[in-house]
Order: C-alpha cells, then sequence, then structure tokens
C-alpha cells in the first residue's frame, strides 16, 4: 500500500509540473499545440495509474498500468518536442525530463512484475 501511496503522489507532482510547465510555455501556435499534448498525455499518467490500483483483477491491473506506461511515454515525447524545436530551455526541462524517464522505468518496472503469472 506504501508504493501506491508513493506513485500516487509522484504521479500527482509530475502532472501538477506539467500543468506549471504549460502554463510558462510561449503563446506561438507551436508551442500551444505541443503544450495541449503535452498537458493531456502528462496528467493523465496519474488518473490512469489511480484506476489501475483500483482494478478487480491483475488483468485490469496489468491493462491500465500499460496505459500508464503509454501515457509517459507520450509525455517524453512531447518534452523532446519542446526541447529540440528550441520552444523551451533545455535547462527548463532537465528536471522534469529526468522525473518522466525514471517514471518510465517504474512503469516498466512494475508491469513486468505483474505480468508474471498472466496467461
Amino acid at each position: 500500500m506504501q508504493k501506491e501511496e508513493g506513485l500516487a503522489v509522484r504521479t500527482k507532482s509530475f502532472a501538477l509540473r506539467i500543468i506549471r510547465l504549460f502554463s510558462a510555455l510561449p503563446k506561438t501556435t507551436e508551442a500551444q499545440v505541443i503544450g495541449k499534448q503535452l498537458l493531456r498525455s502528462g496528467t493523465s499518467v496519474g488518473a490512469n495509474c489511480r484506476e489501475a490500483y483500483r482494478g478487480r483483477s491483475k488483468a485490469e491491473f496489468v491493462s491500465k498500468g500499460g496505459d500508464c506506461l503509454r501515457e509517459i511515454e507520450e509525455t517524453a515525447y512531447w518534452l523532446d518536442l519542446l526541447g529540440e524545436a528550441d520552444l523551451v530551455a533545455p535547462e527548463r526541462l532537465a528536471a522534469i525530463r529526468r522525473e518522466c524517464g525514471e517514471l518510465i522505468a517504474i512503469f516498466v518496472t512494475i508491469l513486468k512484475r505483474s505480468k508474471e503469472g498472466i496467461s
């Protein structure tokens, strides 16, 4: 239960950081289009994580956990685009990209362990 609560807090904190990043983006069309995609994917990770832990079966948990992984991977993509398109300074993105990478690693590990025994 403690790991679940820790991950819920961490993904919510990540979502709040994404919201603040979106609010600080330039008001150019490019930044706003990418930013809205980032906002959607980055904030849905925590919601899917909560749903996963309330799943009725291990299979449902794995399915929702897969949704978490897909959303965090998509978030990493949008963060990469913001940096590579010079819409946000690399140093502004460094910490959030690091957290994104750590969350990806956590969800990969959770899914690998959870899939053991499911046929």
